[in-house]
């Protein structure tokens, strides 16, 4: 998801700006593998150094910084934190000058008689949040490396043809892991194996003073887990949690039936000082959680959800995120099948392996049922709108969320495609699933990584081959349909019911210390720390009475807000005579509010329906032999 271009006329020794005019008649090009040199020894300090060797014929150069990375479907390559760009050809400097409309683009003429082009540029890793290739990444102890990040390719070359032979200098005493081959070592700089510009980029490094590898699997496509940390005791994993990492893979063999990759391995980064999220790579995946999460119950569940990228993100892709190179826009339209099936098919792999518990999974998909169940923007945006607009989704502000909409398609596709598995075996009296689906679609004869873009009619025909039926109505409807009402009916034909109780969610537990979740009571979401509202629920008690997001909740029926009296608050408001009195100061006016609510605590659940079958237990049971 990020940007760049490059234009240079020559001047014989000295750097100066060059005149806007159009290019030489003679197009430079670059005419072999490029040579890449990152020193990530300054790592403690957020500066990253490259250096970049490319053979070239005379001419004007267009060189590029990737733009749209997979996997992060906006074009977000972090463009403004390259820094330092100079250009040489013989020991001379060459001038440059980035294009004016395309940000991510330098020009620059290489002179007669030259045929080596050296670029020399810094990168400023984030502080802070950010997002995925421009997130908070290294810290005093460790490094999360994205190619991307650090280099520059010849513009209108497919990423599959660009060759580059690169190394890495690492801090003294630095462990690393990654897919890469690796050619050699020597102290702390480490040269691999030449590989694709696509290859490279799909193939990030992770290093640090603690590391820790751990063997999932020794077949002859071997799997394993590289852990780092900023402390030694983070990356102590327990013999428990090492068999049921152990499972995950076993469940995802049984689920897909084939290996789409050489070797795996899952890259992850326990740390509280990076942002933390998952990555999907075809043979790895940068995952990052807080530093506690190996010794948290049901905390690594992201690491299920990427895996299966391998198959369906990686192996087979939306065509229209399919692109040749990084500078062309990806078109996200199905997004609600490269990330919504991917969230159904992880969690499914996590539960089956007990990586997550039978309890957790239900009650964080109840969570995730109650919150598109209470979601004003229903009423005027499909979920296809969600996905085709992700690009701008994903920095979205979280004010007004719940009426704007956000990513929706991860969640609203795990009930989706809940709901397909539940008609398949319906369909099928139990005899096939979405597992047969899966063998069909991403299955086959195992191989080295490969791409095998699809299309909307290719995901309906495989269905129709597992189970006839209108597939393409059942699916139209719920993707393409703007709907009040989210797709529960895989809850309800799984033998479950989504209820509220005055019981705490145990998923919304997790949270308690950053934010309140009120939505199912008086609408309202706001930080645990100082009540500051982040979204309210348009047709809510909080929101008729005039609470919007920004508001400052100060105190609750006359006491001082703290998470405690509001929850007290509300649970006291069932059987209450009079209203819920909510003082709130916006901006520098402070007002006392009414909020006619009665209705106690309500947090979601799901209920077994007895006069049904299990079905959801059948989805969860162990498949692995």
């Amino acid at each position: 998801m990020r940007r760049l271009i490059l234009g240079i006329a020559i001047a014989a020794c000295a750097i100066t700006a060059p005149r806007a005019q159009a290019p030489t008649a003679q197009a430079g090009r670059v005419t072999g593998p490029i040579t890449l040199a990152v020193d990530a020894r300054e790592t403690a300090r957020k500066l990253l150094h490259a250096r970049e060797t490319l053979p070239v014929s005379p001419g004007a150069l267009t060189l590029v910084y990737p733009k749209w990375l997979p996997g992060e479907h906006a074009p977000d390559g972090p463009i403004t934190d390259l820094v330092g760009l100079k250009f040489s050809a013989g020991g001379r400097p060459l001038a440059w000058r980035r294009d004016s409309v395309d940000m991510f683009a330098f020009h620059l003429d290489v002179p007669q008689g030259v045929n080596s082009l050296e670029a020399s540029f810094d990168f400023l890793s984030a502080i802070g949040a950010g997002g995925f290739s421009s997130a908070s990444s290294e810290t005093a102890h460790l490094g999360i490396y994205s190619w991307n990040q650090v280099l520059l390719y010849p513009q209108g070359a497919r990423t599959d043809d660009v060759m580059f032979r690169a190394s890495m200098r690492l801090p003294d005493g630095w462990k690393f892991g990654t897919a890469l081959p690796v050619a050699g070592q020597s102290g702390g700089t480490i040269d691999f194996a030449p590989v694709s510009l696509t290859t490279l980029v799909d193939s990030p490094v992770i290093a640090g003073e603690y590391f820790r590898v751990v063997p999932l699997d020794a077949s002859s496509r071997p799997v394993e887990v590289d852990l780092v940390s900023d402390s030694q005791g983070a990356i102590d994993i327990s013999e428990d949690l090492t068999q049921k990492w152990k499972k995950l893979v076993q469940e995802a063999d049984a689920m897909f039936g084939a290996r789409h990759y050489n070797n795996y391995r899952f890259l992850l980064t326990l740390s509280d000082r990076v942002a933390h999220f998952g990555l999907e790579h075809h043979q790895s995946n940068d995952s990052r959680v807080p530093e506690n999460s190996l010794s948290q119950s049901n905390a690594i569940g992201v690491v299920a959800h990427e895996y299966v990228h391998s198959w369906n993100g990686k192996f087979r892709r939306p065509a229209g995120l399919a692109t040749a190179d990084f500078q062309q826009p990806m078109t996200g339209e199905l997004l609600w099948v490269y990330e919504g099936l991917t969230q159904y098919l992880g969690y499914v792999l996590a539960a089956r392996s007990a990586v997550w518990d039978d309890h957790y999974y239900k009650e964080r998909l109840a969570q995730i049922a109650a919150y598109l169940d209470n979601l004003p923007g229903r009423e005027w945006r499909p979920l296809v709108d969600t996905t085709v607009a992700a690009q701008l989704l994903y920095f979205a502000p979280g004010q007004w969320a719940a009426y704007r909409r956000g990513i929706d398609f991860y969640d609203e596709g795990w009930l989706i495609w809940l709901d397909a598995d539940t008609q398949i075996r319906q369909l099928t009296n139990g005899q096939k699933s979405i597992d047969d689906f899966c063998h069909l679609f991403y299955g086959g004869e195992s191989s080295a990584p490969m791409l095998k873009p699809y299309a909307f009619d290719d995901v309906v025909s495989a269905l129709n081959q597992v189970a006839p039926y209108d597939w393409k109505g059942f699916l139209t409807a719920r993707v393409y349909q703007a709907a009040p009402l989210p797709p529960l009916d895989g809850i309800t034909k799984g033998g479950w019911r989504l209820v509220y109780t005055d019981a705490r969610n145990d998923y919304l537990k997790i949270s308690d210390g950053e934010r309140i979740d009120a939505a199912y009571s008086i609408g309202l979401r706001l930080r645990t720390r100082d009540g500051v509202i982040n979204d309210v629920i348009l047709d809510s008690p909080a929101g008729k009475a005039g609470i919007g997001p920004g508001m400052q909740i100060l105190a609750v029926n006359g006491v001082r807000f703290s998470a405690d009296t509001l929850r007290t608050a509300i649970t006291g408001s069932k059987g209450a005579s009079g209203p819920l009195m909510i003082e709130v100061q916006n901006d520098d006016v402070v007002k006392t509010l009414a909020l006619d609510y009665h209705g106690g605590t309500r947090e979601p659940h799901l209920e077994r329906d007895m006069s049904k079958p299990d079905v959801l237990g059948q989805i969860l049971a162990s498949r692995a032999k």
